[in-house]
């Protein structure tokens, strides 16, 4: 008898964590709002959420006049997030007026530029673009 033949003709068991916590917990249902109360814990945990800005962007955001508001922060948050779920790493987020480089692993906006500085640049090293 083969090795295949012996371990098919062996009784199942489960010995998966998920089988084991769905026996324990009573099922499907409670094991579920185990992990997703899981994944909020460790989101909330993981470091970076809140965008924060280098010294850099924030000398140039301060030399170009660029008012870092609670709302503006919320954008940047926003598209760091949206770009994140589309496995961005480096994004330009922009509108009409401004626009900003944001290292999303590191929630870290590296520059911060206006729109006159936008119309003759060249922007590099980016794999995404957002619109505030």
């Amino acid at each position: 008898m083969s090795m295949i033949e012996k371990l098919a003709n062996q009784p199942r068991q489960q010995t998966s964590v998920s089988a084991n916590r769905t026996a324990q917990n009573g099922g499907f249902g409670a094991v579920l709002q185990q992990e997703l109360g899981k994944a909020k814990t460790q989101q909330a945990q993981q470091p970076g959420r809140d965008v924060a800005f280098s010294k850099h962007a924030m000398s140039r955001a301060e030399e170009r006049g660029i008012s870092i508001t609670p709302d503006l922060m919320d954008q940047l948050r926003g598209s760091m997030v949206r770009a994140q779920a589309k496995g961005a790493t480096n994004i330009l987020a922009m509108d009409a007026e401004k626009a900003f480089i944001i290292n999303v692993p590191n929630a870290r906006v590296i520059t911060a530029i206006t729109q006159k500085e936008m119309k003759e640049s060249v922007f590099t090293n980016i794999d995404g673009a957002v619109f505030l």
